[in-house]
């Protein structure tokens, strides 16, 4: 069905990459985050300038893990380590709740002023999936998953959504832990291994497969076919589309 094991019963989408267009605004953040950071800090001490990388940067270390997580993570491939501070820290902070909070404005700014576009293949599958009677939930590490939903004209066709802000409620761990994956199977009452996850970040395919989830799909946007894959993907696809194609 929809190019998927006959057993699956639910889908569990990602968000960013997979559904939204929002992926390169996050490396884009990201980027002018650490950038500010890393050249402020490199002055500083007298060090030299090792610039964040957008693709090679952004997938090792930040793509599909909580925003806190994902300072750690690169900040840490750095020789860098930070106090952890408050979530209500400034975005000037010298902390990892500094930086995050730095990043997350940079998001919501150039969301306000660009908009969101859903990818329509995406918005295509899931319609075939509702209309299939394939339960439907969203798992993202952002905290703005909501809004961006909204902003994308597709929330209605979800049935559950697992975000940062449900996730740091519930306790659940970020990707590449399977936790919020599971907590959107039991959510729709069925078994992990009646579900599938869309991913296109190496940190959700490894928490699909963490999970022992049905299938595993990897959304190939940035020819990173084969580290999907040896992260956990069953299938690779560019575009969801790909799967309502006749075989």
């Amino acid at each position: 069905m929809l190019g998927l094991p006959a057993h699956v019963r639910a889908c569990l989408f990602d968000l960013d990459g997979v559904l939204t267009q929002t992926a390169k605004v996050h490396a884009a953040a990201w980027k002018e985050t650490f950038d500010s950071y890393l050249r402020e800090r490199a002055t500083r001490e007298g060090t030299e300038f090792v610039p964040f990388d957008a693709v090679d940067d952004y997938d090792e270390y930040v793509d599909g893990r909580p925003r806190e997580d994902g300072v750690r993570t690169f900040l840490a491939a750095r020789g860098v380590h930070l106090p952890e501070g408050t979530p209500d820290d400034p975005p000037q902070a010298e902390t990892v709740n500094g930086l995050g909070n730095r990043k997350n404005a940079l998001v919501l700014q150039r969301i306000r002023e660009d908009g969101v576009e859903p990818y329509e293949g995406s918005v295509r599958f899931l319609h075939a999936a509702r209309e299939a009677g394939l339960r439907r939930a969203v798992v993202s590490s952002s905290a703005n998953c909501r809004d961006v939903l909204a902003a994308a004209g597709i929330e209605d066709l979800f049935e559950e959504r697992i975000d940062g802000v449900v996730a740091r409620e519930r306790r659940l761990r970020g990707k590449p832990a399977p936790d919020t994956y599971l907590e959107a199977a039991r959510g729709l009452r069925v078994e992990p291994d009646e579900a599938a996850v869309f991913e296109d970040a190496l940190a959700g395919v490894e928490a699909g497969r963490a999970g022992r989830f049905g299938v595993v799909v990897g959304v190939d946007r940035v020819g990173q076919a084969d580290q999907l894959r040896a992260h956990g993907a069953d299938i690779v696809v560019r575009d969801l589309a790909e799967l309502l194609e006749p075989r």
